[in-house]
């Protein structure tokens, strides 16, 4: 070994020695700050959000800005976890796309909770099985989850954070070449966000659909001449071969998901407001809802209706716009959105996702 090389090793070894005492030190604050706030509320997203921020408008590189967020939240997720580990809820089985939006968010500290279903994650949360749920809610290609929709109208509890998952599909199989595959399982979504590869690689295959991308890899790594769409995660967690990357019809292609808790976000500072309404039967009626937003300087990322479950041919709107419920601008916009509309229904403010 070269003089050079064992000087740099050394130099990395006195720096891990740093890091780990300032490690543990920061670990000891956040149980000093959890034995003080004294509210049995372990997770703050609004100061995690402005940590975050903080620490990649510092950052000078060479890592990247994804790689810090993501550094900072396994560190978050350690210290969070001498106060209590958070049980989190997500679309399972593992292996999962919402698997791995929980690890993004949250970090590996937690435990996990397997649902079957986006309603079972509801469940677990409103009954207190599971401290957060993680839902999908919209994707970049095929739009969005309309039973996530539903129940957020449904339910008590409010969202406290959103997730921005870029989703990458791989074609996994026992099989070694494409001729020899019969058929491809996979979630709906996946299936859509891949029909114009499929159409062109696999156009004599056919497709199923099955509850999770989790459940194809398992098929799929179980039955010959079948192939899945889904993560590497699955990949691995299956031992599944992987014939064909990032086979999505968009390379941009990118999942959205929300996380919902009994808890109320203060501001950070970036913050977005989600909200649902409904516009009484009469003309110019949807109209008249968008105007408060719009005569209060409120920005509108999203407008999405759904049927509502109200009568036929009636409609509620899911909405989300720029700041937190509390800014002066939003609690205005919404204070005469109220008056006006036949339905509101906040259902959270919450930091934009990093």
């Amino acid at each position: 070994m070269s003089e050079e090389l064992k000087k740099f090793r050394a130099q990395i070894d006195r720096i891990d020695d740093e890091l780990l005492k300032l490690f543990n030190q920061r670990a000891a604050l956040a149980q000093q700050i959890g034995h003080a706030k004294g509210t049995g509320v372990v997770l703050r997203p609004e100061r995690e959000a402005q940590v975050l921020q903080r620490m990649v408008e510092a950052n000078a590189g060479p890592l990247s800005a994804q790689s810090v967020t993501q550094l900072f939240i396994e560190i978050m997720s350690h210290c969070r976890a001498l106060e209590a580990p958070l049980a989190i809820a997500y679309l399972g089985p593992a292996g999962t796309f919402s698997e791995a939006a929980m690890f993004k968010r949250f970090g590996s500290a937690n435990r996990p909770v397997s649902c079957s279903s986006i309603d079972d994650v509801f469940r677990k949360v409103e009954s207190g099985e599971a401290n957060y749920g993680v839902v999908p809610a919209e994707n970049s290609t095929e739009g969005a989850i309309a039973r996530t929709l539903d129940l957020l109208l449904q339910s008590p509890l409010r969202l406290c954070g959103e997730i921005m998952l870029p989703v990458h599909q791989c074609l996994l199989s026992r099989e070694v070449e494409l001729k020899d595959i019969q058929r491809v399982y996979s979630h709906p979504q996946s299936l859509g966000q891949c029909q114009n590869w499929l159409n062109a690689n696999l156009p004599q295959a056919e497709r199923i659909s099955v509850a999770s991308n989790s459940e194809a890899a398992r098929l799929a790594s179980e039955q010959p001449g079948s192939a899945a769409l889904a993560g590497k995660q699955a990949a691995e967690r299956y031992a599944v071969a992987t014939l064909a990357e990032n086979v999505e019809d968009d390379p941009r292609n990118t999942t959205r998901f929300l996380v919902i808790g009994d808890q109320d976000v203060t501001a950070s500072g970036t913050d977005k407001t989600s909200l649902v309404m409904s516009a009484p039967n009469r003309p110019g009626a949807v109209h008249d809802l968008l105007t408060p937003f719009a005569s209060n300087g409120v920005s509108m990322t999203k407008l999405e209706s759904r049927p509502a479950r109200a009568g036929l041919w009636e409609y509620v709107f899911y909405v989300d716009v720029e700041g937190h419920q509390a800014d002066a601008k939003v609690a205005t916009a919404l204070s005469q959105l109220k008056q006006i509309a036949a339905f509101v229904k906040v259902l959270g403010s919450y930091p934009v996702a990093v």
